[in-house]
């Protein structure tokens, strides 16, 4: 048996891992790049820049902040169900007409006498109601996304426009639990806005810690491959566009609040905010990937963009078009972000 002999010292270096030369430390630029929805933050940060240079005396009152929690907080809501659709592979074009038909459907309730509890529980089964015959239409029926919530928007337009003969109906009195969401604040802050924090913890919880936000993601990258790994996708497809109602039910309720009215020209456009959120948030419009946190902090950059035209009397036109500006280069964006990763 021959004898091993001593390591030498070259060998001793190398299995220490001396004399390798040391890994280039990586740059600020680098770790900053890492930093999740840094460049939102640093948006918003330069919009509340020009708010407090154009407007210092309104733009950081708290009254004004209020006001852009509480409007961020009826789409905010929508916004989440928005979020879960996309990242799912569809899109929801229904959610405005669905918040007006529910907001319609729970005041003609309140002109028959029902109570808040009958109202709220009447918007959220409408809302919920109406996005499981979408997910039904896209999921079993194969229909486009695109194709099944624009039919549902008509016709929840059109459905909401007759209960109400075109006219706006007022929450009666009686319901005043539903308008104190909007007047009772607490530590200065009214309950709608809460109510819009709860929604926003509660998706983010759905979405990345449960069964279900997996599924979402797989369902969204690649649906074949979901359906191999043992995915249903068609009932997970009516689960995401019924949660999606299920928060226009919510956003209903804030939005009858907030005017004590329901008609049908609530949520109108609000399709479009809800979506160019998402995707400001960096949710790909082809699904898999995205956010919560993201939609949320692309719909306030949209809120505030929104105040500062008003408190500025700015044309709301002009805010349109700067919106739209927005939304083509967060698609840019994005799909050189996919260019360069792949």
């Amino acid at each position: 048996m021959s004898e091993s002999r001593p390591p030498s010292v070259d060998e001793k270096v190398r299995a220490t891992g001396q004399g390798r030369a040391p890994a280039a430390p990586d740059s600020l630029l680098t770790r900053l790049g890492d930093v999740p929805h840094l460049g939102l933050v640093v948006a918003l940060v330069l919009l509340a820049v020009v708010g407090l240079v154009t407007v210092p005396d309104t733009f950081a009152t708290t009254s004004n902040m209020v006001s852009i929690l509480s409007l961020a907080g009826t789409i905010g809501v929508i916004t989440v169900g928005m979020t879960f659709v996309i990242i799912g592979g569809g899109i929801d074009l229904s959610v405005g007409a669905l918040m007006a038909l529910a907001s319609v459907w729970a005041t003609t309730l309140a002109t028959q006498a029902y109570g808040p509890f009958v109202m709220i529980v009447c918007a959220v089964l409408v809302g919920t109601g109406a996005g499981l015959v979408n997910g039904l239409l896209i999921a079993y029926g194969r229909m486009v996304p695109f194709i099944a919530t624009l039919a549902m928007l008509v016709a929840a337009r059109g459905l909401a426009q007759r209960m109400s003969n075109r006219r706006t109906q007022l929450v009666q009195q009686g319901n005043e639990a539903i308008v104190g969401l909007s007047t009772t604040r607490v530590l200065g802050i009214p309950l709608l806005v809460y109510i819009f924090a709860v929604v926003v913890v509660l998706g983010w919880v759905l979405l990345n810690r449960t069964t279900f936000g997996r599924r979402t993601y797989a369902v969204g990258g690649n649906p074949e491959a979901a359906r191999l790994a043992g995915i249903d996708v068609r009932r997970h497809t009516v689960a995401l566009y019924a949660l999606s109602g299920l928060c226009c039910g919510i956003a209903a309720v804030l939005i009858m609040a907030r005017t004590t009215t329901g008609s049908s020209t609530h949520g109108d456009l609000y399709e479009l905010d809800a979506i160019a959120a998402v995707i400001i948030g960096g949710t790909l419009l082809t699904g898999g990937r995205g956010s919560i946190i993201g939609s949320i902090l692309g719909l306030l950059i949209f809120t505030v963009i929104t105040n500062l035209f008003i408190l500025n009397g700015l044309n709301t036109s002009d805010q349109l078009v700067a919106k739209g500006l927005i939304i083509v280069v967060a698609v840019l964006l994005q799909r050189r972000s996919l260019r360069t990763a792949t």
